[in-house]
């Protein structure tokens, strides 16, 4: 995962759509903007998507073709690793440093090694490229849940990358698209402008100067509550949810996700 390779085998159920919006959120390299190419022909063949969200996405891969890498790496390091805002680390949005982003990381983790998928140890299992390469492996139906559980984090991420006028706000919009959930953004846009910026050296140097987090839990019933909210993620799959999330078929439609019922 650490370097981005070309989009090769297609997994069953043909979401190489997945693995390009994966490749367009990690590091940019060489290798990314030698791909472009060819991820500008797999988005213009995702029919899931509209035809003006896939324009966007084709044009966003033009650009970092024709970009200077180094302006590339600037930018996403500015983007990404300054502040937790935009992390694209997914449980950060959820228990920031607390020690119950260990354990849920730990059980997403076991999740993936039971569906065979082997990660580099390099990266962290809610490293959201790394996430949608794994949901590129899986059926529709388990996408569906998995995009319907993190919906709200990737709304709030859209809308923060759209803030800073990002070409990247175009990965998390392009995943809820695929189920229907666009309009989620709406309700985020207004207060993420309200936000205070946490990438400023104000609030960098801020950072520093907090008490260090201690993993340890202080008693039984801290450890018996500190996976609850990995367990809810990865256990979802196994339940029987009465109003299932589903990916939007072909066509480039933009109704709203639908249900069985």
């Amino acid at each position: 995962m650490a370097e981005t390779a070309p989009i090769a085998t297609a997994p069953a159920d043909d979401m190489l759509s997945l693995r390009v919006l994966a490749r367009l959120l990690d590091y940019p390299t060489e290798a990314l903007q030698g791909a472009a190419g060819e991820m500008i022909e797999l988005l213009d063949a995702e029919r899931r998507w509209s035809a003006s969200l896939r324009t966007a996405l084709m044009d966003w891969c033009q650009r970092l073709a024709e970009a200077e890498l180094m302006e590339l790496q600037a930018e996403y390091v500015a983007l990404f690793d300054r502040g937790r805002a935009t992390s694209l680390l997914l449980f950060e949005h959820v228990h920031g440093e607390s020690r119950d982003r260990g354990q849920a990381m730990v059980d997403l983790l076991a999740e993936y090694r039971a569906a065979g998928f082997e990660i580099d140890a390099r990266e962290l299992p809610d490293y959201l490229p790394l996430f949608l390469e794994y949901l590129s492996t899986r059926p529709e139906a388990e996408i569906g849940r998995w995009l319907g559980e993190i919906r709200h984090i990737l709304a709030r991420l859209t809308a923060r990358l759209e803030e800073r006028d990002a070409d990247h706000a175009l990965a998390p919009l392009a995943l809820l698209a695929l189920i229907g959930a666009e309009g989620d953004v709406d309700a985020h846009r207004e207060p993420v402008k309200e936000e205070t910026r946490d990438d400023t050296p104000e609030a960098l140097d801020a950072v520093w100067e907090e008490e260090a987090v201690r993993f340890s839990a202080a008693s039984d019933q801290d450890c018996a509550l500190q996976s609850a909210e990995g367990r809810r993620l990865v256990e979802r799959k196994h339940q029987v949810s009465s109003d299932p999330v589903k990916i939007m078929p072909g066509g480039g439609s933009t109704a709203r996700a639908v249900s069985d019922r």
